[in-house]
């Protein structure tokens, strides 16, 4: 039997077919409330970026990112804009600590919203430019902490509100935020946005995660008793640790997440095998990757979230 092949030039009207419907339903998705849309560059398939205004300079490529609490700029950046920075502050990552200089910008703006004095770390961005070398900083809370915010990753849209109009458009399930102490080397300048979460696998109390735009995957740290007795043991270990930018990370059993009254069922979790020694423990128990829930809405005003609103 012969199998017949379609010709080239209809492959190619169907992919140019595919990308425009592609594009067309980017373009006409919009934030509700009449708010103003923003449609980021999807990167790595997780990493949200943005043109971000930086003292009445630019736009440069932003990093959105829910998980840093403070405003980041690579050091090319900050001596092109000739920033003065006032000291150091403590950054902590996944498994690392580190210090990193810090100072006032003028203001940040993202599509005519403005933030005035925001504060800003230097911090060389290697990482995150290993995936799209044109991202020349990080949006992190200390700016994002001022509005509302919707994501939605399947019609690539942001929704940065001041105002309160999707908190009365918007329908669903509101999951408080768990406010959390800081640590004694952590700048206390804006909050991290953390929710309880029950686990299958962690059946003693809930897990508390923090919401990350900037990770592609959730995370659980390790140093958690409970957690090392009841599901972390039964991680597998996946690769082998390179350098300290990459570290090994073990693959724990699916879980089912329940979140409110909502289960995410076969959720996976990965927790990395080593921790500096000089990374302060934090009360939470690791990240929760917003780019696997499609769709959130983040009340900074209410301090609530919505899953998938609607």
């Amino acid at each position: 039997m012969k199998v017949r092949s379609f010709p080239v030039t209809l492959w190619i009207l169907l992919a140019v077919a595919f990308y425009a419907n592609c594009q067309r339903m980017h373009a006409e998705a919009h934030c509700p409330g009449n708010i103003a849309s923003l449609h980021p560059r999807l990167v790595a398939g997780a990493l949200l970026v943005i043109p971000v205004t930086v003292n009445q300079s630019g736009p440069y490529d932003f990093m959105v990112d829910t998980g840093s609490q403070l405003n980041v700029i690579d050091p090319a950046l900050a001596s092109q804009l000739a920033f003065q920075t006032q000291g150091s502050v403590a950054l902590v990552r996944t498994a690392t600590s580190s210090q990193a200089s810090v100072g006032i910008l003028d203001s940040l703006q993202v599509d005519g919203q403005q933030v005035f004095h925001p504060v800003a770390v230097v911090q060389d961005l290697g990482a995150i430019q290993m995936a799209d070398r044109h991202i020349r900083g990080v949006l992190g809370e200390n700016f994002l902490a001022h509005f509302d915010v919707l994501i939605d990753y399947e019609h690539r849209l942001l929704c940065l509100d001041q105002k309160r109009l999707m908190e009365r458009a918007l329908r669903g399930e509101r999951v408080p935020l768990v406010r959390q102490p800081y640590s004694a080397v952590e700048s206390p300048l804006s909050p991290r946005l953390v929710i309880s979460v029950n686990l299958s696998g962690m059946t003693i109390r809930p897990v508390l995660l923090q919401l990350d735009s900037g990770s592609d995957g959730h995370i659980l740290y390790p140093g958690r008793n409970d957690l090392q007795q009841s599901l972390l043991k039964y991680s597998r270990l996946q690769g082998r640790e390179v350098s300290e930018g990459r570290r090994a990370f073990a693959i724990v059993p699916p879980q089912d997440m329940r979140i409110g009254s909502q289960t995410l069922r076969n959720t996976q979790f990965v927790t990395p095998i080593s921790v500096d020694a000089n990374t302060p423990y934090r009360q939470e128990d690791g990240l929760l990757a917003t780019a696997l829930l499609h769709r959130l809405f983040i009340s900074h005003t209410h301090n609530y979230v919505v899953l998938d609103p609607k």
